[in-house]
């Protein structure tokens, strides 16, 4: 269970739906609809703050569905506790398919979430990931969805995270406190600009103050 769900109440969840109203207004030309969610290095809890975000936006009434892009290494099907049997994959190959791989959030009253597995784990990622059938697959989650969420691989562990992060209105990069590196966030970053990623904030994940997680949003 995510925090915005299981402690709506607590900071945390009170930081996340900030984190909401920040990426809103992070653009004032352009409204950011697209989103990928990525990090420097693996086990910074870029999937938990993917899963957190789409939860915010889907309880200011908002239609969302949130995306898992990491066909290497998927975890968003565990975290939601769905099928991994058919996912993105499979939509990419045959966007026929797509209504099939789409599941609800089936924890809470909410019944604006969709999630969309990996699916099963493809032989050529990044092609798959860069193809036109992937943007021809976001165009059609454009006319359902309010925001799409796109949960990605890290950064410094393949190409996927640059070849999404052409594909969106903006890209947040998650940052564990006490244990990602600054050369690491900064190479991120790097790597990012070189393919004019729009990056709209940074998340400072999992830093203990007084005895409670706390997660700040810097534009």
């Amino acid at each position: 269970m995510f925090i915005v769900d299981k402690s709506p109440k607590s900071i945390p969840a009170e930081s996340y739906r900030t984190l909401r109203t920040n990426i809103k207004y992070s653009s004032f030309d352009e409204r950011v609809k697209r989103i990928l969610v990525t990090s420097s290095e693996p086990g910074e809890g870029k999937s938990t703050t993917a899963g957190n975000i789409a939860l915010s936006f889907s309880q200011e009434d908002k239609k969302v569905v949130i995306v898992d892009c990491d066909l290497r290494k998927p975890t968003v099907h565990k975290k939601f506790n769905i099928s991994n049997q058919k996912g993105l994959s499979d939509a990419i190959i045959n966007k026929e398919t797509i209504g099939d791989t789409i599941k609800d959030y089936v924890y809470s009253y909410n019944e604006n979430l969709d999630i969309i597995p990996a699916g099963k784990i493809p032989p050529n990622p990044s092609e798959m990931l860069s193809s036109r059938a992937m943007e021809e697959l976001l165009k059609i989650l454009d006319r359902e969805y309010d925001y799409i969420i796109l949960d990605s691989p890290p950064v410094h562990a393949v190409t996927d995270a640059q070849i999404l992060s052409t594909k969106v209105d903006g890209v947040v990069l998650v940052v564990r406190a006490g244990k990602t590196k600054k050369e690491s966030v900064v190479s991120a970053k790097a790597s990012l600009d070189k393919v004019n990623a729009k990056i709209i904030g940074t998340v400072l994940n999992g830093l203990e103050q007084s005895k409670e997680k706390y997660y700040y949003y810097y534009g």
